[in-house]
């Protein structure tokens, strides 16, 4: 993660599990993630990897790119690429572009660059208020859902079935970019919010 946006990132997690009337033990026990993380993170002494905010942000009723972009605080229409917030996780090394302006309601668009031979999982808890496809842009992506492996190549778009822990995988000799649209159901993240309280 950017050094210098895991301060911001921690007081948007923070700031969402209190707007969302949750302890962090109520985080906690409905992320599977441990209270003494939860707090790290907050604290900003601990960079979390994806699939750890992904538990986070699912118990939350977020997407990355949201807690993100509450991190930087933009809430703009136009979007420029130097502008783009970049998170990288320090477990894989993945790189993922919020292309979306902030204000973007309901709909998001994330760039993603994953490095050769890197591997990484999502817990079915992320999928549950999105809908999903996932537009090769260069190299060649491994995707599995469930018990279900798909090959992806450049211009090959997927869409994501039912909620299932995911695992993105790159076998190249060379880095894999990729779009991920999603479409985000308000009154689901709002059912799966109150459902943790």
């Amino acid at each position: 993660m950017e050094d210098d946006l895991t301060p911001a990132l921690a007081g948007a997690l923070r700031s969402a599990r209190e707007e969302g009337g949750l302890s962090s033990g109520a985080l906690a026990e409905a992320s599977g993630v441990s209270r003494a993380m939860i707090s790290k993170i907050e604290r900003g002494d601990s960079q979390p990897t994806a699939a750890l905010l992904a538990r986070l942000c699912a118990a939350l009723g977020l997407t990355l790119s949201e807690l993100i972009a509450r991190a930087e605080g933009s809430r703009s229409r136009l979007a420029h690429r130097h502008d783009q917030p970049v998170w990288t996780d320090p477990a894989s090394g993945y790189t993922r572009r919020a292309v979306s302006p902030a204000a973007s309601a309901t709909l998001e668009l994330v760039e993603v660059e994953l490095p050769a031979g890197a591997r990484v999982m999502y817990p079915a808890e992320s999928y549950r208020f999105i809908d999903q496809q996932i537009w090769g842009l260069g190299g060649t992506l491994h995707f599995s859902e469930g018990g279900e492996t798909h090959v992806l190549h450049a211009g090959d778009c997927l869409q994501l079935g039912p909620p299932s822990d995911c695992v993105f995988e790159n076998p190249g000799p060379g880095p894999c970019r990729y779009l991920v649209a999603i479409a985000k159901n308000p009154s689901r993240a709002a059912t799966s919010r109150g459902e943790h309280r």
